[in-house]
Parts: C-alpha cells; sequence; structure tokens
C-alpha cells in the first residue's frame, strides 16, 4: 500500500492527530475573520471602515473579541506543530513553523494585553498610551511581521517542488501584500483619524490569515506532498 502511494505521488493518508492539528490551521483563521467581520456589522457606534479590529476588544462586548483573539492565536500555534513535522526534515521546517508558532502567541498576547480607545472609539473614551495598550501594539506588531517572514520562508521550500511552485508565487505575494497593507494601515490611521484604516487593516488581515487557512487545507489533502 505505501509503495503503491508512493508510486503515485500521493501521500499516505495522515494521522489522525496530525490531521487534526493540520485542521486547527484552517479553522483559527477562518473564524477569526468571520467573527471580526460580523463583530465590525454589528456593533453600535463603530465603523469598520476606520476603526481597527482590535478596537473591538473594548466595550461590553469587547469578550468576543479577546475570545476570538485567544482561540485563533492557540489554533494556529497547534497548527505550527503539524507543520513542524509535515516539513520535517528539508528548507523551512524549522523557521517556517518557529514564525507561524510566534504569530499565534502573539495573538494569544493580544488578547491577554487590551488595546487603548482608538480613533473615536469607544466614544468619549480617551486616547491615553497605557502599559497594556502599548503590550498590545508590540505584539501587533511581532504578529504582522511574523507572517510574512513566515511566507517568505515557506516560498523558499515550495520552490523546491514542482506542484507547489504556484505556491511559491503566492506566498511571496501575500507576504508583500500583507507589509503594504500594514504599513498603509499606520500611515492612513496617522494622517487622518476618519480615513480608511480599518478597511485597509482589514484586507491585510483577510489576505494574511486566509493565506494559512488554505495552506493548512491544501496540506490536509493527500496529493499535497511537498518535496524536500
Amino acid at each position: 500500500m505505501a509503495a503503491a502511494a508512493k508510486g503515485t505521488g500521493e501521500q499516505p493518508a495522515a494521522p489522525l492527530a496530525l490531521r487534526l492539528l493540520l485542521a486547527c490551521g484552517a479553522i483559527g483563521p477562518l473564524l477569526f475573520i468571520v467573527v471580526f467581520l460580523i463583530e465590525g456589522a454589528t456593533r453600535p457606534n463603530y465603523s469598520p471602515w476606520h476603526h481597527f479590529v482590535s478596537s473591538l476588544s473594548l466595550g461590553e462586548q469587547g469578550w468576543m473579541q479577546i475570545a476570538n483573539f485567544l482561540v485563533c492565536g492557540a489554533l494556529v500555534l497547534c497548527f505550527a506543530f503539524g507543520l513542524r513535522r509535515v516539513l520535517h526534515p528539508g528548507k523551512g521546517s524549522t523557521w517556517g513553523p518557529i514564525l507561524l508558532g510566534l504569530f499565534g502567541l502573539c495573538l494569544i498576547g493580544a488578547g491577554l494585553f487590551v488595546t487603548d480607545p482608538l480613533l473615536g472609539y469607544p466614544p468619549g473614551a480617551p486616547s491615553t498610551l497605557t502599559l497594556h495598550g502599548a503590550l498590545h501594539m508590540l505584539l501587533s506588531l511581532v504578529v504582522f511581521t511574523a507572517l510574512p517572514a513566515a511566507c517568505f520562508v515557506l516560498a523558499r521550500r515550495f520552490a523546491g517542488d514542482p506542484p507547489w511552485r504556484g505556491w511559491a508565487f503566492y506566498s511571496i505575494a501575500t507576504g508583500i501584500l500583507v507589509i503594504v497593507l500594514f504599513i498603509t494601515t499606520d500611515l492612513v490611521a496617522s494622517a487622518n483619524p476618519n480615513a480608511p484604516a480599518g478597511f485597509f487593516q482589514r484586507l491585510c488581515i483577510i489576505i494574511g490569515w486566509s493565506w494559512i487557512a488554505l495552506l493548512a487545507l491544501r496540506l490536509m489533502s493527500k496529493k499535497a506532498l511537498i518535496g524536500r
């Protein structure tokens, strides 16, 4: 059976534990996106056009976005362990999972250390920098740095395997877009509090988080064998 699978270039069915770890990488990011889109569209006095996703952690309903950070971070961290098992040995088998694990850990930290009020949300709250707010910003910076770094590291691995070469280009494009949109979000928010900073950040998150989810889904496929 194993010899037949090898001869056809297909990957034998992964153990259940590994498939569950990989599934975490699909569930966590997609759930995160769905939750913040629904919350942003239904939260009173909140504008997805110019308020940050992190601002949903504030107010009476803030626990929902805090839980969203924690759950997504924990699931991506589990995915990083599964990714390590899939990639080992070979290019990217160390730093790819480490960077995605760091991404997950910092998402958990961003949930624990809630952001300060920004850009007029919640209404009437003073925009005063606090220690937990500063830690939230630092952790967010690591999140949006680790993700494109993981894209670039894994792109080298994908480029070495013909069936995955399209993923090499997709990963590079994703990494570049995440960096550009993250910088654009910061510049737009600094220039004008009524500018579409929330829109650009949402684009950044959807593009980056979707890359993780799609990678996890492909790795769960029997035919998703990556050359070493």
